[in-house]
């Protein structure tokens, strides 16, 4: 009896020790300002494992990118929910989202540095496979992985949801060193399809290996649960909403589509 019981508490232990582990990293970007990434991983998974950058949406490094990172964590993976507001700063009133947004993409090269900074905190953990980075990005996030595609960062993959498509700094040919998934709500009415037109030229004209995935009846933001309540907040809020099967669908195919690259 002694010994069966101290097989379960061993076990007991065992299993409270393998779990996703999570902490708030501060870092800087090549300006100094201030920025505060969060962490996540699994301890169970032994050595290095291939990392992935989370990108926030306009809304700012809120606890959905953060469940996002340990979600990735829970598949096996080195995630970084990254910050590219400063300081973590984040909100729930779309007046100030959208000012926090423009701030933040005003200058191209500084929100490159930005994300990149972010991709050299990822690079230098210790569980972090530096050979295998991939990014993935949700609205604002979404244009800001897709962009670092454009220029040629040299990544496994990136991924954006529910994401824009306009740019400032286009592909250009051959400019695209990575794979790329778009996963779309076909009834985004923030994103038009002239866009999604355009979007889809300059990933041809460009020669890039990527994917577009159009998901009906998703509206801009499908994958995330609090946009039901966004969307009718006490300040009024974008034309966004939650669908849960094309957040599940949309997932399935990222875990997929990470496992193709980085293997």
């Amino acid at each position: 009896m002694r010994y069966l019981l101290a097989l379960a508490l061993i076990g007991a232990t065992g299993l409270a020790q393998a779990a996703v582990q999570t902490r708030e990293i501060p870092y800087q970007d090549a300006d100094g300002k201030r920025l505060v990434g969060y962490y996540a991983y699994d301890d169970a998974v032994q050595g290095q494992r291939p990392g992935v950058v989370v990108v926030h949406e306009w809304w700012g490094l809120n606890d959905y990118a953060k469940r996002r990172a340990r979600d990735l964590a829970g598949l096996g993976y080195s995630a970084l929910a990254i910050d590219m507001y400063g300081d973590g700063k984040q909100t729930e009133h779309p007046a100030d989202a959208g000012k926090f947004m423009q701030a933040a993409l005003k200058d191209p090269k500084a929100a490159a540095a930005r994300f990149d900074a972010g991709v050299e905190l990822l690079k230098i953990q210790p569980q972090t496979n530096t050979e295998k980075i991939a990014a993935i990005g949700y609205c604002f996030g979404g244009k800001v992985v897709l962009d670092a595609a454009r220029r040629g960062e040299p990544l496994a993959g990136v991924a954006s949801f529910h994401g824009a498509l306009v740019t400032a700094t286009p592909a250009t040919p051959d400019s695209v060193k990575t794979r790329v998934l778009v996963e779309h709500g076909a009834s985004d009415s923030m994103v038009t399809p002239e866009q999604v037109a355009a979007f889809k030229q300059e990933m041809d004209a460009a020669g890039a290996n990527y994917e577009f995935v159009s998901i009906d009846g998703a509206k801009h933001g499908f994958t995330n649960p609090d946009a039901d309540r966004l969307s009718h907040g006490e300040h009024g809020g974008p034309d966004i909403g939650y669908n849960k099967a094309a957040d599940e669908s949309s997932w399935a195919d990222l875990q997929a589509f990470l496992k193709e690259v980085f293997d």
